[in-house]
């Protein structure tokens, strides 16, 4: 049999772990899942398809071609293709991907930049010589920790677009790390802060994740707002 190596594919087979998705599409025509087998082989291949979208390289997958080739694998089916079509096949998705990735991270850039101006002029706002943009929402006491503290916060992170992407709030817990454990608008943010305070930033994608975004949610030179609440400098 073919084996072939897809080093960005790490999947995780715990089914407990999988969390029930909403269904924004009628189902497609399929096995009736009427029996152990073939539901446990359908939560399978949820968690690959979720874990996929995790990972980022959901985009340009067919997903019939997809479960053809897993079919032809676990039969024991040679395959149809050569190794040779099959390398050529990821350099060409590869080269496609990185130019749509080039022309999102630009068009992006352009909209990240152009709210950031208007941003900028807004009452209560202030701007860094790093480009960190942001309002106190309520003042602190005691000392600002420094790059070395650890700190613990609550925060909720939000898209120019208002989707929430990250949560503490939602979760239910604070977080606690490093100060100069974060992306750079964070470390730059929780210095000018005091226990107690609350702050909204908006982050340049050049102080957050760039051009390479984050995960499936953070696409590339994203402008990144936060509400960050700084509840203690841990001990």
């Amino acid at each position: 049999m073919l084996r072939l190596s897809l080093p960005a594919l790490a999947v995780a087979l715990a089914l407990p772990a999988l969390p029930v998705l909403a269904q924004s599409e009628t189902p497609a025509e399929g096995p009736a899942l009427e029996s152990v087998e073939s539901r446990y082989s359908y939560g399978l291949g949820l968690q690959i398809g979720q874990t996929l979208r995790q990972q980022g390289i959901d985009n340009g997958l067919d997903p019939e071609a997809f479960a053809l080739g897993i079919r032809d694998f676990l039969s024991d089916t040679d395959p149809r293709l050569t190794m040779e079509e099959v390398q050529a096949a990821y350099v060409a998705m590869q080269q496609a991907l990185a130019e749509q990735q080039q022309a999102v991270a630009a068009e992006a850039l352009v909209a990240g930049e152009a709210f950031l101006a208007e941003n900028a002029t807004v009452e209560g706002v202030t701007v860094t010589d790093s480009g960190l943009q942001y309002k106190v929402i309520k003042e602190g006491e005691g000392e600002s920790p420094g790059a070395e503290d650890t700190v613990k916060v609550d925060y909720e992170g939000r898209l120019l677009s208002g989707s929430v992407f990250d949560s503490s709030y939602a979760r239910g817990e604070p977080a606690e790390f490093g100060v100069g454990q974060v992306i750079a608008g964070w470390t730059e943010a929780l210095q000018l802060m005091k226990p107690g305070g609350v702050l909204e930033v908006w982050l340049h994608p050049s102080i957050a994740y760039g051009e390479r975004g984050a995960g499936g949610d953070i696409g590339p030179n994203e402008v990144l707002n936060f509400r960050i609440e700084l509840i203690e400098i841990v001990e």
